[in-house]
This record gives C-alpha cells, sequence and structure tokens, in this order.
C-alpha cells in the first residue's frame, strides 16, 4: 500500500469516504414520526436525514428529538407519533458539506457531528460522511507516519 503524505491527506476527495444516499437510511419530511422512530429503531441509529420528494436534504431527525416531542407532563403521549410528521420535529440547522469541500473542511465540521450530509451544487443529497470515515483515513496515515518516528499532537 502507498505511503500517504500530508499533501495526500489534505487532498483527499471527500466522495471517496462518504456513504452513498443509495445506502443510507432516511426519511421524507411528511412521513409520520411513527414511521421515522421505526426506522431508527430498526437500523440501530440515533439520527437520520430528512429528504423532500425531490432528494433534497431537508434536516436531520433523531430518536432524542421524537421522544422530547411526545414526552408530556404526566406520560409519554404515543398517540402522537401517528397523529405528527417528522417536519414537525426535524433540526433544520446542521452543518452540511458540498461535494468539493476540501477534506480538512469535513474534519473541522465533524468535531461535533457523528455524520455530516453532503449535497451536490443543485443541493441533491449524495450521502453521509461518517467521522468514524475521517478517523479511520487519519489513523491509517498516522500510523503509517508513526513506523517511521514517533507522532506528536
Amino acid at each position: 500500500m502507498k505511503k500517504l503524505t500530508i499533501e495526500d491527506v489534505l487532498n483527499k476527495d471527500i466522495m471517496d469516504l462518504i456513504i452513498p444516499s443509495d445506502q443510507v437510511a432516511h426519511v421524507q419530511v411528511d412521513n409520520p414520526l411513527e414511521h421515522a422512530l421505526l426506522v431508527l429503531v430498526k437500523t440501530g441509529y440515533s439520527a437520520i436525514p430528512v429528504l423532500d420528494a425531490s432528494y433534497k436534504l431537508r434536516g436531520i431527525v433523531s430518536k432524542t428529538l421524537i421522544l422530547d416531542f411526545i414526552l408530556g407532563i404526566e406520560r409519554i403521549e404515543f398517540e402522537k407519533l401517528s397523529d405528527h410528521r417528522v417536519s414537525e420535529v426535524m433540526k433544520t440547522s446542521m452543518p452540511i458539506l458540498k461535494t468539493d469541500d476540501p477534506f480538512i473542511e469535513a474534519v473541522k465540521l465533524s468535531i461535533n457531528e457523528t455524520f455530516l450530509c453532503v449535497e451536490d451544487e443543485n443541493h441533491i443529497f449524495q450521502g453521509i460522511l461518517p467521522r468514524s470515515a475521517l478517523l479511520k483515513f487519519l489513523n491509517h496515515y498516522l500510523r503509517d507516519k508513526n513506523t517511521k518516528k514517533s507522532v506528536s499532537l
């Protein structure tokens, strides 16, 4: 395997590291919360992208957002799950990567996110970039460098 240089790392195409949209669990903005919670539980994810009918990214929905929404004063109001839509609880403010963003931008944005949504110039959802994929790539580079000399951070 080729030894990576710092230039290789900084010039890494983020599209090489994403999980493509057709492999990403997601929900639509008008899906009932019941469906979104089912997808989250069945996949084991804590959050997933929310798309509209034209596959444009509209937000992220999480188990926490849904559970906070149905949590009443005295009980969990499960009946709200079928009566309300994803659009009512989704988070719309989140960092988004563009397909041509540099690797270092992905690293910076991933510090507080478990995954980043990636979209093209037309705002069409392309997939997600998990923080774990970035760390795995960086780990490969650092371990390679560590075999030559010790790495200090």
